[in-house]
């Protein structure tokens, strides 16, 4: 790893000049620290460089509160696992809780922040290895993984150029909740609807999400989605029970009534693509109907329209397919905490 400096303001605005002032992509950077709990083992490897590491801890970025609209806001450095076990957050969103405590291990979640979550780059077994050849991790020099070992990699929304997964889980529920990333920089504030932030690789996988160098997270806001905490479910299918990211994931959010008709439905998968998937128009399938055994399965093929293997991951579009109706099939029942309660 190269020699780095370090400075920790504890002014907002003057952590985001002091990276605005040495913009850059990828190469040697200046970039925000958290956690570092992604960043740093991608510095050790040699995948990502830093000139200077600025640490943000020291800003007032950590707290999660209620919003005005009956939502919630969930600050860039607080940790994940303060998060998933907030009082709030356990009540009114338990699919996010769940999803949080699937991923990593109780010492990653301890350190992980938030913010540094949603900028969790690749685990493509080609992106980590500077000795074969990544669009993503070097423009321009190939794909690596097309052609290659694909057991992890996508069946949607892949491109010619980079076939990589997004790895989180935190953001699959995230998407799944409609969340609203804002950020800050030397320009002012903006709101990021979640669907808009992560991108598809295109012609230029390089880029993950839709932030400008210098802009900061500063929170996620959660809209009021109460009517979903007694119908949701986070299935994570993985190679081994702990530690270990996502073959397919689901995050199933639903609205039913006393009639037992599902008034609306938010579904997004992790696993799958570059950034958690999904597809209104699959969720729209279930809205207005009762969800047995035929509507659940229509609603797995329309969210896997389109999907194609790279080979030794053919298998992930059946086992996606029977993931989303088992999701599904468990939100129905009621929502399991993590406690081993059920909302029902």
């Amino acid at each position: 790893m190269n020699p780095f400096s370090f400075s920790q303001p504890e002014d907002a605005q003057a952590a985001i000049a002091q990276v605005a002032d040495n913009p850059s992509f990828a190469g040697e950077a200046v970039r925000f620290i958290a956690g570092g709990t992604n960043l740093l083992d991608l510095m050790k490897e040699g995948v990502m460089e830093s000139r200077r590491l600025v640490d943000i801890n020291r800003l007032p970025l950590d707290r999660i509160e209620e919003g005005e609209d009956g939502g919630l806001l969930l600050g860039a450095t607080a940790r994940n696992a303060d998060t998933a076990y907030h009082p709030l957050v356990r009540e009114r969103y338990p699919l996010l809780s769940a999803a949080i405590l699937a991923g990593a291990s109780p010492q990653l979640r301890n350190m992980a922040s938030n913010g540094g979550n949603l900028l969790q780059r690749t685990r493509c077994y080609y992106f980590y290895d500077v000795g074969t050849p990544c669009n993503k991790r070097e423009p321009n020099t190939g794909c690596g993984a097309i052609g290659g070992i694909t057991r992890q990699h996508a069946i949607l929304g892949a491109s010619e150029q980079c076939i990589a997964t997004h790895p989180s889980d935190m953001c699959v529920a995230l998407a799944a909740l409609e969340a609203t990333v804002h950020v800050e920089s030397v320009r002012g504030k903006r709101a990021i609807p979640f669907a808009e932030f992560h991108r598809l690789p295109g012609d230029a996988p390089q880029y993950d999400n839709v932030l400008e160098a210098d802009e900061l997270i500063t929170h996620i806001a959660l809209p009021d989605a109460r009517r979903y905490a007694r119908h949701s479910a986070y299935l994570k299918i993985r190679e081994r029970l702990s530690y270990a990211f996502a073959l397919v994931s689901v995050a199933a959010a639903l609205d039913i009534g006393s009639d037992g008709v599902v008034r609306s439905a938010r579904i997004a998968l992790g696993g799958v693509a570059h950034k958690p998937w999904r597809k209104p128009e699959a969720e729209a399938l279930l809205e207005g109907a009762r969800p047995d055994a035929d509507r659940l399965r229509q609603v797995a093929d329309a969210l896997l329209d389109g999907a194609r293997g790279q080979g030794h991951n053919d298998f992930k579009i059946r086992l996606a397919r029977n993931a989303i109706v088992r999701a599904l099939e468990t939100a129905v029942q009621g929502t399991v905490t993590n406690t081993g309660e059920r909302h029902d």
